[in-house]
């Protein structure tokens, strides 16, 4: 499937209003009822092993009355594999990484989408379903990797190494995107870079996840300083504790980890092959070296066959994204994200070029 057919052959009569022709809505009862009870009963089934009993009546009333807005509002929403599992699993419509939340949203019906992730995964929606109104719920969920490259740094980069390709993680801003030659995800990175066939890349802005593919080429990548704050915080150390407690656990770790990391883990990969692994091989216990609400999607998903061992680490932009905060954004359809077209149209053909590779 090409970019073009996800967004340039919807017939015009799809595309959303703009955000100011939409109505805002009365806030509606967040009362803890019966009803309410009943009517998320289905729901909390399946988060019951990870979301106490004291705590659900504060979340049913907003699980109920975001999903009664969804069709309202003819919107889906879209839950990183890092959100939270009243999120992930209670309202979301599509989960999973960021680059197959965008392309799933883009052959959706939906009019409007709502970003359950950070902003660089909000932009991306949006790059690939321009006719639609993209929300976040708080513009100031950001990303410590996204914010440690501007488009000015990969032009000085260009211009310190002329001739050479420019491969940008999609953990990035459009600005970056509309700077470089092709985009990868942690999945493909490797297959993105050789694909280029030359003997040195530019890799952008992961610094780790650059190691952990230098180790399976022999393409020269030369690499950005940039850091994921949730990955870069584990250490090799810490993992060979956990083994040395129980030598049958089964350590996965995502790829912006360290390379040391990677190294004593059993398995690395994306964060949608993390939780495939997990599904398919069923280890009795297993320590998800990314960030902590994985596990308990995971958990949520498999309801008790593994037993997820600590160590793990909060990302405070994705906990940025809250309940309360979709509501409102539905309410108000706040805050819209909007690309400039130019860039935006650059930004595309980078994203473009790595879908073609299939």
């Amino acid at each position: 499937m090409t970019l073009e057919s996800l967004v340039l052959d919807r017939p015009a009569s799809k595309a959303a209003a703009p955000a100011g022709r939409y109505p805002v809505l009365p806030r509606p009862d967040l009362t803890w009822t019966p009803e309410v009870e009943r009517a998320t009963a289905h729901l909390y089934e399946k988060v019951k092993t990870v979301i106490p009993p004291v705590e659900w009546p504060f979340h049913a009333p907003y699980v109920k009355a975001i999903n009664d807005l969804k069709k309202v509002r003819n919107a889906v929403i879209l839950a990183h594999n890092y959100q939270t599992p009243e999120i992930y699993n209670c309202v979301a419509d599509v989960v999973g990484d960021s680059l197959q939340l965008a392309r799933l949203a883009a052959s959706s019906k939906a009019d409007v989408i709502v970003q359950g992730g950070v902003h660089f995964m909000a932009e991306t929606s949006k790059l690939l379903s321009p006719e639609k109104t993209v929300l976040i719920p708080d513009s100031n969920a950001g990303c410590s990797l996204a914010a440690s490259i501007t488009g000015a740094d990969v032009r000085a980069l260009r211009a310190a190494y002329p001739g050479v390709p420019v491969v940008a993680y999609v953990n990035t801003s459009a600005e970056v995107k509309a700077e470089v030659d092709i985009c990868c995800t942690s999945s493909n990175a490797l297959k993105v870079v050789e694909s280029l066939g030359v003997d040195r890349v530019l890799f952008l802005p992961d610094r780790f996840l650059a190691q952990n593919v230098q180790a399976q080429t022999k393409v020269q990548i030369i690499a950005w300083t940039g850091a994921c704050e949730v990955h870069e915080r584990f250490t090799a150390e810490e993992l060979l504790r956990v083994r040395a407690d129980d030598p049958s656990i089964k350590i996965i770790a995502h790829p912006e980890c360290p390379r040391e990391v990677v190294e004593v883990s059993d398995f690395s990969g994306s964060t949608a092959a993390m939780i495939d692994y997990v599904k398919l091989n069923k280890p009795a216990r297993v320590v998800l070296v990314t960030e902590c609400s994985m596990a308990d999607n995971v958990a949520a998903e498999t309801q008790g066959v593994t037993e997820f061992v600590r160590p793990c680490n909060l990302c405070p932009h994705m906990k940025r994204i809250t309940l309360p905060k979709i509501l409102d954004s539905l309410l108000t359809m706040g805050e819209e994200v909007l690309i400039d077209p130019a860039i935006a149209e650059r930004a595309r053909a980078s994203v473009q070029r790595m879908i073609d590779l299939g």
